[in-house]
């Protein structure tokens, strides 16, 4: 039973109806037909809406704004009777369990889920909190394509779907998707401010015009690639259920990856420019402004290792796709961390803290964890878990769609993405038709520019001659040979994370060089009956009496007595 429906709230579906079970090979029967050997489809692309902002009255008593013009930002690291207080309410009161999305199936709905704990812990302790999510969700409406697939509307976690993936090989601010683990703050770039703290060996404050004066700071421009642990999370869930939080453990698909132009400073300046790092400082602590549930209620924390930053791997960000970074993606300003899993990537940054090991911070120290298969709600420790940080070598296929019938004249168009983190990048993206066994490599000039921390797009003839059902692979090769396991069941883990397997898709192939298929297919648009789906039994005859008689008169009957 999907236990939050019954709560549910009403949203704005725009998204056309169950695209995320179609793309996903959930909702077989109702795939479209996909005739490769017809001309395109047009552009599909959705525009954006345009909703209202969300005012309420709140009651400031213990979570109020914290500064004039930063609106939703409740400061919790440095009150910790505040935190405390936070925690008794929170702790006083019962909550419903997460919905249940991996033993039961997955809603059809857009949202898939809602995020109703969540959207309950923010009234819980009140105060300004109380009107975030609608805040939040005003803003996605507002700021995302109609077309997102909004996997939780709160916190908000949402992709576009599968064609409008890699549309461009950079994607557009609309379509860019976005992991959020709290609400969405509002603030003022006037009013905002960084603090830089901890041990360096001079403390500042600093504007974003501070930020952004070129006779302190060189500025930076590069080609990043964000993608989330839970890319391609579907296919672990389809192999076997792990840890079912809805917002740490949401279904992704394909398309939790996005690859923008960044515009900003090198985080190695700034320190530079605070008299470096002093009394063994080591690493880097990152707070958010958006307030985050564990148990218990804080800032948004992670650290990074100052080697990171030190080779200028580590952004300060303003600008996204040369537009103001949007509010979704962190205004004013955000961290961007390079071939890093994107939690490590601080939205709404407001503070850096500079201190001598990894934050405990739980999003560092119990989150994104990456356990052995023994490992499981029966026994597991955070210390049994890799803290994830550099991504591996990952690759996808957008296009066909799992299980979508595809008519082709002995060559199948494939289409997808391909990635490597930690400064590598894609070299080689090979393609099969036959479940991995033969490959095909995906020419040079279909593939996208190298950069060295992004993603490349690419697309392919396969040659397939065979018809029926049959498993399309893609695998990639990074620049240090570097490649993927081979089946979802060597990547499987509790926390449903990083699926880096080879992507399999099954489609069912209909090769109309051949001239019986060429035949039949004309039958069937010659009667007007739909070819699919493929499981609904043809009405009309497709073999002549005469033809079954010519057949055992030259062959024989079916049986023989001597």
């Amino acid at each position: 039973m999907q236990h939050d429906i019954p709560m549910r709230e009403a949203v704005r579906n725009f998204q056309p109806k169950d695209e995320w079970r179609l793309e996903q090979g959930l909702a077989g029967v109702e795939q479209h037909l996909l005739d490769q050997t017809r001309s395109k489809d047009g552009d599909l692309q959705g525009l954006n809406g345009d909703v209202s902002s969300v005012t309420g009255k709140f009651d400031y008593k213990l979570a109020a704004d914290e500064l004039p013009g930063w609106e939703g930002y409740v400061e919790w690291e440095d009150y910790p009777e505040k935190k405390r207080k936070a925690h008794e309410i929170l702790e006083s009161q019962s909550f419903p369990p997460p919905p249940e999305f991996q033993l039961a199936p997955i809603p059809g709905t857009n949202p898939v889920l809602e995020g109703v704990r969540w959207k309950m812990w923010h009234r819980a302790v009140g105060g300004r909190l109380a009107a975030v999510p609608e805040e939040s969700w005003a803003i996605v409406l507002k700021e995302k394509s109609l077309d997102m697939l909004h996997l939780l509307q709160f916190p908000y976690n949402g992709e576009p779907p599968k064609r409008l993936v890699i549309a461009q090989p950079i994607t557009p601010n609309p379509l860019h998707f976005v992991r959020n683990h709290g609400g969405i703050p509002s603030i003022d770039p006037s009013a905002w401010f960084l603090r830089l703290d901890g041990l360096v060996k001079e403390p500042k404050k600093l504007t974003l015009s501070d930020l952004q004066d070129e006779s302190r700071f060189p500025r930076m421009e590069r080609v990043v690639t964000i993608q989330c642990s839970g890319t391609r999370r579907i296919e672990q869930i389809s192999l076997y259920a792990g840890e079912g939080d809805e917002m740490i453990n949401a279904p992704w698909a394909e398309g939790a990856i996005g690859t923008a132009k960044y515009v900003g400073v090198s985080l190695k300046k700034v320190i530079k420019y605070c008299g470096g790092l002093v009394d063994g400082a080591r690493h880097l602590e990152l707070s958010g402004a958006d307030t985050w549930y564990m148990n218990e209620v804080m800032n948004y924390v992670i650290s990074v290792p100052y080697s990171k930053v030190k080779v200028n791997e580590v952004m300060l960000v303003w600008e996204m796709n040369g537009e103001p970074l949007p509010k979704i993606h962190g205004a004013p300003l955000r961290a961007v961390v390079m071939g890093y899993i994107g939690a490590r990537s601080v939205k709404w940054l407001y503070r850096i803290t500079a201190i001598p090991e990894p934050t405990r911070a739980p999003v560092q120290s119990r989150e994104y964890l990456y356990f052995n298969q023994q490992v499981g709600k029966h026994n597991q420790k955070w210390i049994d878990g890799i803290q994830i940080q550099e991504m591996p070598v990952s690759s996808a296929i957008m296009s066909p769609w799992n299980k979508q019938v595809v008519v082709h004249e002995g060559q199948i168009e494939v289409k997808g993405w391909a990635y490597s983190g930690g400064g590598r990048w894609p070299e080689r993206v090979e393609v099969s038709a036959d479940g991995g066994f033969s490959w095909y490599a995906v020419p040079t000039e279909n593939m996208s520019l190298k950069h060295k921390f992004a993603w490349r797009t690419w697309h392919t003839w396969l040659p397939c001659d065979v018809e029926g059902w049959i498993e399309v692979v893609v695998r990639c090769w990074d620049n240090s040979l570097n490649t993927q396991p081979i089946e979802c069941r060597n990547a499987w883990n509790w926390g449903l994370h990083v699926t880096s397997s080879a992507h399999r898709i099954k489609i069912y192939s209909v090769n109309k060089a051949k001239e019986r298929t060429r035949a039949r297919l004309e039958e069937f648009e010659k009667r007007g009956v739909p070819f699919v789906p493929i499981t609904r039994p043809t009405e009309f005859p497709y073999t002549t009496w005469e033809e079954y008689d010519e057949f055992f008169k030259k062959n024989g009957p079916r049986d023989v007595d001597e």
